[in-house]
């Protein structure tokens, strides 16, 4: 693992509470730099909102977090900047071209134009989208704008990227081809921290983390886990764990 002892996300007993409610319960976790970490956890379990906690856009009630090496209550803005972020919905401007979309986003993280031009015709002709660099993203098939989504949050080059369901509704070709993105941007440096429904990506994954009723019940290598719950596959370990849920959305 290229991650050695540098943590890209490190949390200390992270919790956010809606009144009597505790949707995440003192979490505690550490994500070394350049893995790929599964965060994954059923309906309910609490993962969007620590999602939403990590990348600056929701204060914690407690706790504390650093992501980018940055304070997310105290220095959400800079974390903001050092991030990527795809989500399930989307990323994009649909009704704004493929290109415009890259050159946006490139924009807002400060980029400058000839360089924000050069990286696009880069990674489009990479990705053999080049002859789409003018079509309204919104005219794309799903997959295909799922692919553009992960590049516009990519495409400054951030030091994490936080993806929620991003495989999520898409064919097993497109799936495959996204995963082959995820391990490319790790060999570029890019720490990735992934929501996923599908147990068979959670293989993919260096380490993961299964949420249960705003807790993180099992942490580790998906060989570690397996071999822990004395099952076979990613899935088992899901199952053995969410059955002892007592709450969904």
């Amino acid at each position: 693992m290229k991650g050695n002892d540098i943590k890209s996300i490190s949390a200390r007993e992270l919790t956010k509470k809606f009144g009597s409610f505790t949707a995440v319960d003192h979490i505690s976790f550490d994500v070394n730099k350049g893995e790929i970490f599964g965060f994954l956890g059923a309906n309910g379990a609490g993962k969007s909102t620590a999602m939403r906690m990590l990348t600056g856009l929701m204060k914690p009630t407690s706790g504390e977090a650093f992501v980018a090496g940055f304070d997310i209550d105290k220095e959400s803005e800079s974390v903001k900047r050092n991030i990527g972020y795809m989500s399930q919905k989307f990323s994009l401007y649909e009704r704004l071209t493929v290109m415009d979309n890259l050159v946006l986003y490139g924009g807002i993280y400060g980029m400058k134009r000839s360089e924000v031009t050069e990286r696009a015709k880069e990674m489009l002709d990479k990705l053999h989208f080049y002859d789409k660099r003018n079509s309204p993203v919104g005219k794309l098939p799903l997959g295909m704008r799922q692919i553009v989504s992960f590049s516009a949050a990519i495409f400054h080059s951030p030091q994490i990227v936080f993806l929620d369901e991003p495989t999520g509704g898409v064919d097993p070709v497109t799936r495959r081809r996204f995963w082959e993105m995820i391990y490319e941007a790790t060999d570029r440096g890019i720490t990735v921290f992934v929501t996923t429904h599908y147990m068979d990506e959670a293989e993919y994954c260096n380490r993961l983390s299964i949420m249960v009723d705003g807790r993180i019940e099992a942490l580790g290598a998906p060989g570690e886990l397996k071999e822990t719950y004395g099952v076979h596959t990613m899935e088992e370990v899901f199952f053995v764990l969410a059955r002892t849920a007592n709450r969904s959305e």
